[in-house]
């Protein structure tokens, strides 16, 4: 919970930061519906019997399907010039694209569909120390990466063609930021689900206790995703007789 709570909350707190747009999340070039799409081809034709996996293939098919998603929308939105809109309207239509496949799908093996829904409102109670030590390379490499470019991420809140005159790298830092803040995200929800919100709502209540400037804010969002999705995980253990409601209903509702 702490690894997915502060990964989710830094990559939120970035991909506002790179797109200047507060209302982005970590989900907003289509790693969500690739990784739904991912998930969903596993429950409906990977776990048949008819093939024998040494290991599950769920987390590597959520994982291969957000980062494909991604690169997708980045191929799409730099061949209409890279801009942040450009990659945000790419964005919109991969995820459309994808959601689309996954209800052919689904539509196709109803059998499952309790399942996939179960998978892409979060989970955290099946989670294993395999997990923790499967997420971890990729997730510190992102947060080193992210917080390396913490500062270029306040340059970038003048505007692109200004941040450009000050000597920024614009198309370069953007590029670094979206890799390093997918390859967190695809990590973290290949394990643990597609949980949402947290990624927008902590940058903002860090911004709102700290500081604007991503100096602060990225460092802050670490400690404070983490302990917000720790204890987020309480309600839906605690509540639910016989069970656990979703961590990604919690999230949703607060």
């Amino acid at each position: 919970a702490g690894i997915v709570g502060a990964m989710l909350s830094l990559a939120g707190a970035s991909y506002q930061g790179v797109f200047r747009n507060p209302l982005v999340d970590p989900y907003l070039l289509g790693a969500a519906a690739g990784a739904g799409l991912g998930a969903t081809l596993v429950f409906a034709y990977g776990r048949s019997g008819t093939v024998d996996w040494p290991v599950d293939p769920l987390p590597m098919a959520a994982f291969i399907g957000a980062l494909a998603a991604v690169m997708v929308t980045y191929a799409f939105g730099a061949s209409f010039g890279g801009t942040g809109l450009t990659l945000v309207l790419s964005g919109v239509a991969v995820a459309a694209l994808c959601t689309a496949v996954q209800q052919f799908v689904l539509l196709r093996n109803s059998d499952v569909i309790e399942e996939v829904y179960s998978w892409i409102s979060g989970r955290l109670s099946t989670a294993t120390w395999s997990d923790v030590r499967l997420v971890l390379p990729y997730v510190l490499v992102a947060t080193v990466v992210l917080l390396l470019h913490r500062r270029h991420l306040d340059v970038l809140r003048v505007g692109d063609e200004e941040a450009a005159t000050l000597g920024a790298e614009v198309r370069r830092m953007r590029l670094v930021v979206v890799i390093a803040a997918t390859l967190g995200t695809a990590a973290v929800v290949s394990v643990s689900g597609l949980i949402g919100f947290v990624g927008i709502m902590v940058p903002h209540l860090v911004r709102l206790v700290f500081s604007s400037s991503y100096r602060w804010v990225l460092p802050m969002s670490i400690i404070v995703g983490a302990s917000f999705l720790i204890l987020a995980d309480v309600p839906g253990r605690a509540f639910e007789q016989g069970g656990e409601t979703p961590i990604g209903v919690v999230t949703a509702f607060l």
